[in-house]
């Protein structure tokens, strides 16, 4: 059997048929609903809002140790906030869940209070000083907390922004000073290995000192002044040597003495004192030419008064001679001058010498010391400077004019819950019982074939109706229909009174029920 279509008229015969069908269903999920938006505990929320503000000073004239992004310490001090042990600290201090500490364990509560907590980052659009391009920049973040009881959601709320702005100034302190120790700790390192390096080149030098790169120049210069004065001398002496050999001629044409007897006695007693010699050699004390010598030598000795066996003086007594012999000698003696200054002067030539052979060989090693000296200095100068900026940066962190968080908005109490939404929780409950109800009335219309008027009749069975009675109703069925709207109406009553009392009994006193919709009602204005 085909479906007949339906008309409006249709619709309204089926919802006058089936209205308990609607009614019941719909009655049932609304109450429902209410009942839920009534029983859910409300759920408060209280905000706090910290500002993200630069630092005081331009950067280009104080640069701070804290390098990191705001978001990115944020997050990190977000982290250390939502620790267990933190969280333990607060749920312990505000005796927080107490309902749920008895049923759950520990970290399922913890985990609780966690989801409890909300963050939220501020953005707005800013100018970027380095591109001078628009960019999106964190100036500040919300933190809250949702709790039944406002006071004590204030309360943590409170403690969890103070948190924020504690940890902030802890992290930023330690980042202070961790970077100026850090640097202190280098620099002692380095001030260390100069030290050391010093005494390697102070010991260098005293192991090479004339050798030194600097002195190379010098040795050079003093090389050559050494050589122009062996030049030098080598001219002298050989003047000198022309002298003495001048000298030496005109000694050897020029007589000693003068004509002098004594003279002829000195030459004569020389003569026997040789020939006397020369007579011991060959015969004895007692032979008579030797003492006939003796005696001619004693009496020479007597007559020139010289004691016996004394060598005789030789003295010129030529004044010419006297002269050139005096000049030979002086000329002799400055030879041996010259001589002993060209071989002292060779020697310091020699020495000069090995310096400057050794010096390429002493450069290179001084040079590498030297090197590694000036980038130890270099990192030295470049770790000091750091370090100064460092100690402002420190003084500026103290001062507390660096980048920092203010509570520009601190957590307040809540007036109003922002769970459940009573209003929508009915609104959904109505519109899904009215769903509900016309759900069940179309499912039993639909499971119905009982044919309801002449039309579906003839198309069901295809015969002609000629006539349709209609329902007639006696006295007893009027009665019997109302006695069912009375038990209809009557259990409707009870099913109410024994909901009431099971809700009262069971789910919540009636006077804070009806204390707690007084205020919902008086919260949403109506």
């Amino acid at each position: 059997m085909e479906a007949e279509p339906k008309t409006i008229k249709d619709f309204i015969e089926i919802l006058k048929r089936r209205k308990w069908s609607v009614i019941l269903p719909a009655l049932i999920v609304f109450a429902i609903a209410v009942a839920v938006a009534f029983i859910l505990s409300p759920i408060f929320r209280s905000t706090g809002t910290i500002l993200i503000e630069e630092q005081e000073i331009p950067r280009e004239y104080v640069m701070s140790t804290v390098t990191s992004y705001a978001e990115q310490r944020i997050q990190s001090i977000s982290q250390r906030i939502m620790s267990s042990t933190r969280l333990l600290e607060v749920i312990n201090r505000f005796n927080l869940y107490a309902d749920l500490r008895q049923k759950w364990t520990i970290e399922e509560v913890i985990e609780k209070m966690r989801k409890d907590i909300k963050f939220q980052m501020i953005s707005a659009n800013v100018i970027d000083r380095r591109t001078g391009m628009k960019t999106e920049a964190s100036i500040a973040f919300t933190v809250s907390y949702d709790g039944k009881n406002p006071s004590v959601v204030q309360q943590v709320a409170n403690v969890l922004a103070s948190l924020y702005l504690e940890e902030n100034l802890k992290v930023r302190e330690r980042y202070t000073v961790g970077a100026v120790k850090f640097i202190e700790d280098e620099m002692k390192d380095i001030q260390a290995k100069l030290a050391e390096l010093d005494a390697r080149i102070r010991g260098y030098k005293e192991k090479h000192p004339y050798t030194l790169p600097e002195l190379n120049q010098l040795n050079i210069q003093e090389l050559e002044r050494i050589e122009r004065t062996i030049e030098q001398l080598d001219i002298q002496l050989h003047t000198s040597k022309e002298k003495e050999e001048a000298l030496q001629t005109q000694l050897a044409n020029t007589p000693p003495d003068l004509a002098n007897p004594t003279n002829s006695d000195k030459v004569r007693l020389k003569e026997l004192r040789v020939k006397l010699i020369s007579l011991k050699v060959r015969y004895s004390d007692q032979y008579p030419d030797v003492n006939k010598t003796k005696a001619e030598i004693a009496e020479l000795e007597k007559k020139l008064k010289i004691p016996s066996g004394e060598e005789i003086e030789e003295k010129p007594d030529n004044p010419a001679y006297i002269t050139l012999a005096s000049q030979l000698a002086s000329t002799r003696s400055e030879i041996d001058s010259v001589k002993k200054q060209i071989a002292a002067f060779q020697e310091r030539r020699d020495e000069y010498r090995l310096r400057i052979e050794n010096s390429p060989r002493v450069e290179e090693a001084y040079r590498a010391l030297n090197v590694e000296r000036n980038n130890l200095q270099a990192k030295y100068d470049d770790l000091m400077k750091k370090y100064m900026e460092t100690k402002v940066a420190s003084g500026l962190e103290k001062e507390q004019m660096g980048e920092r968080f203010t509570l520009i908005d601190p957590p307040r109490m809540p007036e109003k819950p922002v769970s459940p939404n009573m209003l929508a929780i009915v609104l959904i409950g109505f519109i899904l019982g009215i769903g509900s109800g016309v759900g069940t009335a179309s499912l039993k219309e639909y499971s119905d074939h009982s044919v309801r008027s002449a039309e579906a009749l003839t198309q069901a069975t295809g015969i002609t109706v000629l006539a349709s009675i209609p329902e007639i109703l006696t006295s007893h069925d009027i009665q019997r229909i109302k006695r069912r709207r009375i038990t209809f109406i009557v259990s409707i009553v009870l099913l109410i009174i024994v909901g009431i009392l099971i809700f009262h009994f069971f789910i919540m006193d009636l006077d804070v029920f009806w204390a707690r919709l007084l205020r919902r009602l008086g919260k949403l204005g109506i």
